[in-house]
């Protein structure tokens, strides 16, 4: 859900409380919608993200890492001109509208001091970051807009900067407890509760709404105790930062427990708004920039591997009729043995067919434009046609499930690739292998292969994970010791994990963490509870020949594990 006026409110107070007197010490743009400003503030180090992007629109104190692009943008560079050294003043919410106001003093280069806005619109579509000077004039926004909708609010350098329209509704956080009694008393009966406040009342979110007729049993005559009870939650500051989720996976948040989902929601609480946004926010853009990023590339090995599928097909169909070709030599061999009693122009031979016991009567069609002699020729050279073309196929069958399978190993890479970087090195493997053509390009690559994952277990055993399978290679036949345990999910593609051991015997509970890693970075994250191998790094070797990422190994054992970002998260180092 996008951010309410009611959380915004609760941010707004959080935000003032760590960032007031805080001086921005860098500003970098991850994204095309995104910020990141680097500030000093209270003797910590605090990383402001402000995000424009359309259903992602918030503000907030973040812990996760974020991939720059190797040049900054223009409006990233105008902001490092104005804002690098500024110090904010003050976090505010003009008004109940969802937008915060970070008020900066700034100095330019001459030592001026003056003073500067950054105004972040969280309005949906409309959402934007914009930079506002002293004199109430746009310096430059992150979403410029010049004709179309209000001709007055015109986002453009130079034009001065107005606040959004207000909503032609009563705020309800500023309305007295008897007009809201009022009120309630005269709203049509007939009209469910929710959609009363929606339509009456601004700063209300369609999931307040909900609750508070909930709350009241759908009865009028009771919304006016909840109505107030919530105006003096509100008042007083009493937030409950709170994650809704399903199944374990997020799907909203409020500033208050939510009842009306009842057993099918769980409610989180978190420490802070901040942690919240960043819980629920990081990993679904995370999974949606991946996607974004990676869409160009996995179209190609989709079409790569939808066009191998179907040549394997073909292939598998002209392999099953190989299997004719015994009694194609059958009829051959029965025709020269009966040449005696054929002549020219007949068009199938009726004889005894003494490959089967009792003999049984065949009949053997004939080219009648060919002679007894040459109808067996003929079908001599389709048997030897048909036994060439079975050991042909049989190589090109097994050479192709190697690339289908290789494909989709690329394909789950895609999938767990985190940042430009891991794409880079899929797209170098993919080149090398000859699946896509090398960039021409006169400089050298000189970008150096990123190292494997690195995560510490719980009781400090290293495990390292592969980041695609040319890195799989190296990490179980180059950097993995003999003595190191070797982990990967049984028949689903995934990394290559290695538990250092230094030569000790691996815990119960290292050997779980390091099994649920390996999962977490397959196909099967998923899909629960899924079987994964493991054996000691001397028994793991790689065929000559074969596909980037494939090894065979002996004397494993097996285990259940399932996927835990959690734990990602929490031994990562």
């Amino acid at each position: 859900m996008p951010l309410d006026a009611v959380c915004i409110h609760a941010l707004a107070a959080e935000l003032e409380d760590r960032l007031a007197g805080g001086r921005i010490d860098k500003v970098q743009q991850p994204e095309r919608d995104m910020l990141l400003l680097s500030v000093r503030a209270k003797g910590e180090n605090l990383r402001l993200l402000l995000s424009a992007g359309v259903g992602s629109a918030r503000v907030h104190v973040t812990q996760a890492s974020y991939e720059n692009p190797q040049e900054a943008p223009m409006f990233c560079m105008l902001l490092r001109k104005h804002l690098v050294g500024a110090r904010i003043l003050s976090v505010r919410q003009p008004d109940w509208e969802r937008m915060l106001i970070l008020e900066l003093e700034a100095r330019d280069e001459l030592g001026v001091s003056s003073r500067k806005q950054l105004a972040a619109e969280l309005i949906g579509r409309s959402a934007n970051l914009i930079l506002v000077g002293e004199d109430g004039r746009i310096i430059d926004c992150i979403r410029r807009a010049d004709f179309g909708g209000d001709a007055l609010r015109r986002m453009l350098p130079g034009c001065f900067y107005r606040m959004p329209p207000r909503q032609e509704k009563l705020p309800f956080f500023e309305t007295e407890p008897e007009r809201l009694r009022e009120l309630a008393r005269c709203a049509d009966r007939d009209t469910p509760i929710e959609k009363w406040l929606l339509d009456s009342f601004s700063g209300l979110s369609p999931l307040l709404c909900r609750e508070l007729a909930a709350r009241c049993g759908g009865d009028y005559e009771m919304l006016p105790l909840q109505m107030e009870a919530l105006q003096e939650t509100v008042a007083a500051g009493d937030f409950v930062p709170t994650l809704l989720t399903r199944e374990g996976k997020p799907q909203d948040f409020s500033f208050l427990p939510v009842t009306q989902y009842g057993r099918e929601i769980v409610n989180e609480s978190y420490d802070s708004f901040s942690a919240l946004l960043d819980a629920f926010y990081t990993r679904r853009d995370q999974a949606e920039l991946r996607r974004r990023r990676s869409h160009e590339l996995l179209k190609s090995i989709r079409t790569a591997r939808d066009r191998l599928a179907k040549k394997l097909g073909l292939q598998r169909e002209e392999l099953r009729r190989t299997e004719s070709r015994e009694e194609v030599r059958r009829n051959a061999e029965l025709i020269t043995a009966n040449l005696y009693r054929m002549k020219k122009g007949q068009r199938s031979l009726d004889c005894e067919n003494y490959y089967e016991p009792d003999c049984p009567q065949i009949s053997i069609p004939l080219d009648p434009l060919k002679t007894p002699q040459q109808n067996a020729a003929a079908l001599f050279k389709e048997y030897n046609k048909l036994k060439g073309a079975e050991l042909h196929l049989t190589e090109l069958v097994a050479k192709g499930e190697q690339q289908l399978d290789y494909l989709n190993s690329v394909l789950a890479e895609l999938e767990q690739a985190e940042t430009e970087r891991d794409l880079a090195d899929i797209r170098r493997e993919l080149a090398e292998t000859g699946y896509l053509k090398k960039a021409r390009t006169r400089e050298k690559d000189r970008s150096k292969p990123q190292a494997p994952l690195r995560f510490v277990t719980d009781d400090g055993f290293e495990v390292l994970v592969g980041r695609s399978n040319v890195q799989n290679d190296e990490l179980s036949t180059k950097i993995a010791r003999r003595t190191d345990f070797w982990l990967h999910t049984q028949k689903v593609h995934g990394s290559h994990v290695i538990l250092r051991c230094e030569g000790q015997e691996p815990s119960a509970l290292a050997l779980e963490q390091a099994a649920s890693l390996a999962v977490t970075y397959s196909q099967g994250r998923d899909g629960g509870k899924i079987p994964v191998d493991y054996t000691m790094v001397r028994n793991v070797r790689k065929p000559s020949g074969a596909m980037p990422g494939k090894v065979i190994y002996t004397e494993y054992r097996t285990m259940l594990a399932r996927g835990d970002e959690d734990l990602v998260r929490r031994l990562r180092r």
